[in-house]
């Protein structure tokens, strides 16, 4: 996107963008700044678009952009089939008010028709009493 520098350097920028991109294939929806989802936006769109093509180029092309192979292969597998009848805006755009820190605008970025499960990826189920009983009983025994 031209003219969006957010207030850092190339390299900074670029970097921004790719773990942006990654963290949204991953999780489906994140917070971040309004200009920062603006900027993300389109770039998104073009990595679903990308996935949608069904060949070795494209492919090598995603998986050089996101450099995370586990997101290119959701983008190839899962995400371009679930959009694969829809012509671009992968993406939304909610305002979520202000951060509270520096009353920076804040918006939610998030792809259309999204998984919900995707959000609780990385974290872990909550023990049963079972489990905990368990861990306990090691604990006494090996004191």
């Amino acid at each position: 996107m031209a003219n969006k520098k957010l207030n850092r350097t190339s390299e900074h920028r670029k970097a921004l963008l790719k773990n942006m991109l990654v963290s949204l294939i991953k999780y489906e929806q994140i917070k971040t700044t309004l200009p920062k989802a603006k900027f993300l936006k389109p770039q998104a769109d073009k990595i679903i678009t990308l996935g949608k093509k069904d060949n070795l180029q494209s492919t090598k092309i995603l998986v050089s952009k996101l450099q995370d192979i586990k997101s290119a292969n959701k983008v190839k597998k899962e995400l371009s089939k679930r959009y694969e009848k829809r012509n671009g805006g992968y993406t939304r755009i909610i305002k979520a008010g202000f951060r509270y820190g520096d009353n920076a605008p804040m918006a939610i970025i998030e792809f259309v028709d999204r998984n919900l499960e995707a959000k609780r990826v990385d974290k872990k189920k909550k023990e049963t009493s079972k489990e905990i009983d368990k861990k306990e009983d090691k604990k006494v025994a090996s004191a």
